[in-house]
């Protein structure tokens, strides 16, 4: 009866925090799983016209056509060379970033060199892709400067060879300050004793990083990494579509910005749907995998 009462009082002082969470609920059930009940458009020929419920069943047809085009393998490939460079040049300039960020320890030139290199993470890629295509045209500054030094113009946004660098190199440098902000969180978890003990035998820097400060954030890189490998098919819907152009389909289009032309653009709502649902399927295999290796390496669940 006592325990009864315990978890009836706790209950209800629960009950203003799921009051609070409501909101967000709400939000989520409209925007995320009411819009699921479209996804039966994947096994019809969808007609807006005839609508959900009219148009004609024709189970996996669009999924075995998915797989015969003949520029499927080259988007699958580019989105998971592109996305796989942003998760693992990403990781390492974010762990490097928060290591060397720990060893400042003027406060003032801390918190400004965080500000200022965690406020590109906080800016649109509508916004920053006009910075980019103004620093990385035939007429921009990278190129005044490349001139100005006796080298050739580089085409980086019209070129298949650098357009997948540069959407590496630009995500990495937009979000590696922010994503370090877990790191940087896992380094002042670590013993200071254990820094100061290393010390007094004679460990230098580098040794103290490689054999204290690594290690000790181990379980965290492994987590964030599982994490992300779940992500793998998701390449940047939204930076991507703002700096592509058809010179670069080639090394540049990817699923989301294929199932955009082919379902908004071209109205084909029916294969853009499977090829939409094709990619979430796999990332939903993903992140499963990647819940299992979480917990047998890191001992942590992702859910």
């Amino acid at each position: 009866m006592k325990k009864h009462g315990i978890a009836l009082k706790k209950r209800k002082s629960e009950t203003a925090y799921h009051f609070m969470m409501l909101p967000g609920m709400i939000f989520l059930l409209i925007f995320s799983y009411i819009p699921m009940f479209g996804l039966v458009m994947a096994f019809q020929d969808y007609i807006p016209a005839k609508g959900l419920f009219g148009s004609k069943f024709v189970g996996l047809k669009h999924f075995k056509y998915i797989f015969s085009l003949p520029d499927i393998g080259q988007i699958i490939r580019n989105t998971v060379v592109i996305a796989l460079g942003k998760i693992l040049l990403g990781t390492l300039m974010a762990i490097v970033f928060a290591i060397l960020l720990n060893e400042i320890k003027n406060k003032l030139l801390k918190k400004s060199v965080q500000t200022i290199v965690y406020l590109p993470h906080f800016l649109s890629w509508v916004v920053l892709a006009s910075v980019i295509v103004n620093l990385f045209n035939l007429d921009g500054s990278i190129n005044q400067l490349l001139s100005a030094i006796g080298l050739d113009k580089l085409n980086f946004l019209g070129s298949n060879t650098l357009f997948q660098p540069l959407l590496i190199g630009t995500d990495v440098w937009k979000e590696f300050g922010y994503n370090s902000v877990v790191y940087l969180a896992a380094i002042t978890a670590i013993d200071p004793g254990l820094h100061e003990a290393a010390s007094i035998d004679g460990a230098s820097w580098w040794k103290r990083v490689w054999h204290i400060t690594l290690p000790g954030m181990m379980p965290i890189i492994l987590l964030m990494g599982a994490v992300n490998l779940s992500g793998v098919l998701s390449a940047g819907f939204d930076q991507v579509y703002n700096l592509y152009s058809p010179m670069v389909y080639s090394t540049g289009d990817i699923l989301d910005t294929y199932v955009y032309r082919v379902g908004l653009i071209s109205r084909q709502y029916s294969f853009g749907t499977a090829v939409g649902l094709f990619k979430s399927v796999i990332g939903m295999v993903l992140m499963l995998g990647a819940n299992g290796l979480a917990k047998k390496y890191a001992h942590r669940k992702i859910f």
